[in-house]
């Protein structure tokens, strides 16, 4: 008998490691990275790559699983050289694969932030952490005025532009535009404003004399996200340097006119905050995957694990399932805690 339960024993040990050795390491924990803000990952041919701001270059990490960044390849793959326009605090890269090239979008300046513009990089390689990046200059329209966190993104056979700017020389408030694009490296109509701050979520700022939070004006950080025939533009508002950084959305159709603002509805309140409960503070710049069996959509984005740690180096990149409304409106959810155990994406091996 006590053989028959020891090789019984075997058996249950031997068939829960195979399946275990099957199904892999199947959670993940967030953060993802101890540090990274912005950031922004695009699959494609079965791997993700992923990039966030690092201030002073361009990197590029290469991995079949999202959650795995911190044992990920990385490689630095431009570096701006030094005393131009462009060769200081460099914000928001994103990657794009348009008509066969690689883009990456980038914000940058000379060391003074009133001089912030959009650059862009090109590389013709398959593999973009493979071949040569290189500098194609300043992406703009007609007024060339203060723009950073710049996305592209493709509607009935056009692309587009979007991103947070200035109305004049001097910072007011940031807003919202979008442009048409003749290529991908030219804007092709004029800039249309489509999001101003307009709620008071989307104006703290700094605490005045009394300790409340003060009114700074900002919408930044745009992403589209696609579902059936509705296109959502989700935004950061408010300063991120303070707890009250979230995110917002516009809604729109596939088939309006996306350069009419009045295609644009804001919905009143945020749709991803803070969460003191799970300790993730200031919540936003996010951007959106797909599982690799494109199952399940994920929002992947940066936040603070305390308090009060404003936009500097302790925003850390997370990430977490998200499921979609009966309207059709996605439901981001609340930020989950660090240290919960999540199931991985759907089909990651």
């Amino acid at each position: 008998m006590k053989k028959l339960f020891n090789a019984c024993l075997l058996l249950l040990l031997f068939s829960k490691a195979a399946i275990a050795q099957s199904t892999g390491d199947k959670t993940f924990t967030n953060p993802i990275l101890p540090s990274g803000a912005d950031p922004w990952v695009i699959y494609k041919d079965g791997f993700y790559y992923y990039t966030n701001s690092t201030g002073g270059n361009i990197v590029i990490w290469k991995t079949k699983d999202v959650t795995k960044l911190s044992t990920a390849p990385k490689k630095a793959v431009w570096a701006p050289p030094a005393g131009k326009a462009y060769s200081r605090e460099l914000w928001a890269p994103e990657l794009h694969f348009i008509k066969g090239k690689w883009y990456v979008y980038f914000a940058a300046d000379n060391g003074d932030n009133n001089n912030h513009r959009i650059y862009v990089l090109e590389n013709s390689s398959a593999d973009p952490t493979e071949g040569t990046w290189e500098f194609k200059g300043k992406i703009a329209d007609s007024t060339d005025k203060w723009a950073i966190d710049a996305s592209v993104f493709e509607n009935n056979g056009n692309w587009y532009m979007i991103w947070s700017g200035w109305e004049g020389d001097h910072n007011g408030q940031q807003n919202i535009y979008i442009a048409k694009m003749k290529d991908a490296l030219t804007i092709g109509s004029e800039r249309v404003k489509i999001s101003s701050p307009a709620y008071q979520w989307e104006t703290n700022g700094d605490l005045n004399d009394a300790g409340n939070p003060a009114h700074v004006s900002v919408n930044e950080g745009p992403e589209i996200l696609k579902h059936k025939d509705k296109l959502f533009l989700i935004y950061s508002a408010s300063g991120c340097w303070t707890d009250f950084y979230a995110l917002g959305m516009l809604t729109t159709s596939k088939n309006r006119d996306l350069l009419n603002p009045a295609s644009w509805i804001k919905t009143e309140q945020p749709v991803f905050k803070q969460s003191p409960e799970n300790s993730v503070y200031a919540p936003g710049h996010n951007s959106f995957f797909k599982s690799p069996d494109g199952r399940e959509d994920w929002i992947l984005y940066h936040a603070n694990s305390n308090p009060n740690e404003g936009c500097g180096n302790k925003r850390s990149p997370r990430a977490q399932k998200f499921t979609w409304n009966k309207d059709g409106s996605p439901n981001l959810g609340t930020p989950l805690k660090d240290g919960q155990p999540l199931a991985v994406p759907s089909g990651t091996k």
